[in-house]
């Protein structure tokens, strides 16, 4: 009997040490993952800002690639980021993502072959070779605005659509809610009903809160074939909304 239960408490022991690993491993990988996309994104901050600054400093071919590859990066990263803000929301915007990451893979290399070019000292070549690369840094980047504002264009087409329909649920609604008599109910009729007999006027002066007659003993009575409900106002007394607080009894001391 003690060896089992000293076996009991050693695998829960066990498991508890292995649950603290675990928790651990994923701890130290989540925030692994978060110093490596801050570390990323200012690598990307500090990048930007150098070669903003050459593009407006810089004359030449220095100036021009810097140019380029700020268009590239820009245009590339504002596609990316509203492709995958979209997907969530809209599942046919997948393949338009993997489209882009196709894409991606060329701009990658061509941001690349930018890079390589800066640092060439040879720069009537690299002036030579300017027209061909703006050319493939168009192509790239007229792609990546292309599909990204399609993918902004089909949201905004599905939020009209949205907001129209819930303009006609709307307008529905309201018309139902001004629509509080019937064709029947109007005021001759009601006078009429009301003149009848002396027995219909009582029922009438004691009509409860449904619009339902009451018998002459205070219980419902059945509605006259064709006479519709009469409307009264609730009465205050017996209105209670949520948002007020509960009476409180009267003490008697």
């Amino acid at each position: 009997m003690e060896a089992t239960i000293i076996t009991i408490m050693a695998l829960l022991f066990l498991s508890f040490v292995a649950l603290g690993v675990f928790v651990t491993v994923k701890v130290a990988k989540a925030a692994k993952r978060g110093v490596d996309r801050t570390l990323d994104q200012a690598r990307r901050t500090v990048e930007d800002t150098t070669l903003r600054a050459k593009s407006l400093g810089q004359t030449g071919a220095a100036g021009e690639l810097a140019r380029l590859r700020l268009s590239l990066r820009t245009s590339m990263r504002a596609t990316q980021e509203a492709l995958q803000a979209g997907v969530g929301e809209d599942a046919s915007l997948k393949e338009s993502l993997d489209l882009f990451h196709r894409l991606s893979a060329h701009g990658l290399e061509l941001d690349a072959d930018l890079k390589r070019l800066e640092r060439e000292p040879d720069r009537a070549w690299v002036a030579g070779q300017l027209p061909d690369l703006a050319a493939r840094t168009e192509r790239i980047t007229g792609s990546a605005d292309a599909l990204r504002r399609a993918a902004r264009d089909r949201a905004l087409k599905f939020a009209e659509d949205d907001l129209s329909t819930l303009s006609e649920q709307i307008d529905v609604e309201a018309g139902a809610l001004r629509h509080w008599t019937g064709p029947e109910a109007t005021p001759g009729t009601a006078r009429a009903a009301g003149t009848g007999a002396g027995a219909g006027a009582q029922d009438a002066a004691t009509a409860d809160g449904w619009g339902q007659p009451a018998g002459p003993a205070g219980q419902a009575g059945p509605r006259a074939a064709g006479e519709q409900p009469a409307i009264t106002a609730p009465d205050p007394r017996r209105t209670a909304y949520p948002w007020e607080k509960s009476a409180r009894p009267e003490t008697t001391t």
